[in-house]
Parts: structure tokens; C-alpha cells; sequence
């Protein structure tokens, strides 16, 4: 009677079983919802905070209206912020961006035109204005983005008791410019909604 042996290779002789890696998804304006950014005033670092507080404690008392974007922005979302503006300016081509631990992101889609669109298509869903840094004040806690409206007309405290009654109120430029350095909050003209704790 034949005897069936089933043939082993040795241990040490086996391909090791394929991990299955988290796989990455194609970079598009879905990437938004991740890493969101924060609203949180308290999430700047000091005195920045404070002196952000004390700003907005001046625009309210005045009667004007803050709308308030972005103040802390994850270093993740910064990289993807920063990689698809370049990547849609044709600064960087998509196969150069280097990876980031914790963004499975696949920034290469099976065309070059196709990888340039959908990077475009985000970053226009970020609504960027200015071209964003990897590393910002943002990133470390010292920067906030604000709109701020129906304050023509109305008198202002800058941090010494002075009131300002504002006259002009435009993106590039403002009497509120003035006001805002007093509290050590400085306005980047050139990035409509930004004010940081030096000017950029």
C-alpha cells in the first residue's frame, strides 16, 4: 500500500505571510475631513492666547462679528495642505512627495494630469489663499485665522485704553491693523484672514 507524504519545506526555508499594510487612498478633496483644524482659541500657546483674547475682548465690546477659521493646525494636515497646493502649481511632481507617517495618502493617480486635477481639487477645497508652510505658526499654536465684520464706524480699545473708531476696515487695509498690534496680534496682509503673534 503506497504511503502519501506531504512535502514540508523546512521553517527556515518559508516566505514569511504578507502583512496586509493599511492601504492608501487616492489624494482628492475627501482628504479635507482629516486632521481637522481647531477653532479653539485655547488651543494657541501663550501669551498668544491671551493676547488673542484680549483682542476679540475689544471686538465684541465694540460690536463686531468674528468668525473664526483656523487657529492650531496639526503638522498632518499641514503636509497636505502644503503638498497638494504644490503638486497643483507643478512645483512638485506627485511621485516626489515624500511620505508622512499616518497619512495614507497616494498622491500618484494613473495619470499625471489626473494626480495634478485631484491635487488642485484639494487644495481649492482647503480654500487656500496663502501658499501654505509644512511648518507654520499655525502648526505651532501661534497664529489664528479670522474674519472680522460690522466694525466700520465703531470705536475700538486698543491694550492701553485708546479708543479707535474705524474708519476703513479692507483685507489689505485696515484700521484694525493698528489696533490688533497693540495686543502683540500682527495681521499678514498678503494672507487675507491670518493674524499671528509676528506678522506671519
Amino acid at each position: 500500500m503506497a504511503t502519501f507524504r506531504r512535502q514540508l519545506t523546512p521553517i527556515w526555508d518559508q516566505t514569511p505571510a504578507t502583512v496586509n499594510a493599511p492601504a492608501k487612498e487616492l489624494s482628492g478633496p475627501a482628504w479635507v475631513e482629516c486632521f481637522p483644524a481647531s477653532r479653539d482659541v485655547d488651543d494657541l500657546a501663550e501669551p498668544f492666547r491671551s493676547n488673542v483674547k484680549s483682542f476679540l475682548s475689544a471686538l465684541a465690546a465694540a460690536g463686531a462679528s468674528v468668525s473664526i477659521a483656523n487657529t492650531y493646525r496639526p503638522k498632518e494636515r499641514a503636509y497636505l495642505m502644503h503638498y497638494s497646493a504644490a503638486i497643483a502649481r507643478k512645483e512638485v511632481p506627485p511621485e516626489k512627495v515624500p511620505a508622512m507617517d499616518g497619512v495614507m495618502i497616494e498622491w500618484v493617480h494613473p495619470t499625471k494630469d489626473a494626480s495634478i486635477r485631484a491635487a488642485a481639487a484639494m487644495a481649492r477645497a482647503y480654500d487656500i489663499v496663502y501658499p501654505p508652510a509644512l511648518s507654520s505658526n499655525h502648526t505651532r499654536r501661534r497664529a489664528i485665522d479670522m474674519r472680522i465684520s460690522s466694525i466700520v464706524g465703531k470705536s475700538v480699545a486698543k491694550a492701553d485704553g485708546t479708543q479707535v473708531v474705524i474708519q476703513k476696515h479692507a483685507d489689505i487695509d485696515s484700521d484694525l491693523f493698528a489696533v490688533g498690534a497693540s495686543y502683540n496680534v500682527f495681521k499678514l496682509v498678503s494672507d487675507k484672514p491670518h493674524w499671528s503673534d509676528d506678522g506671519h
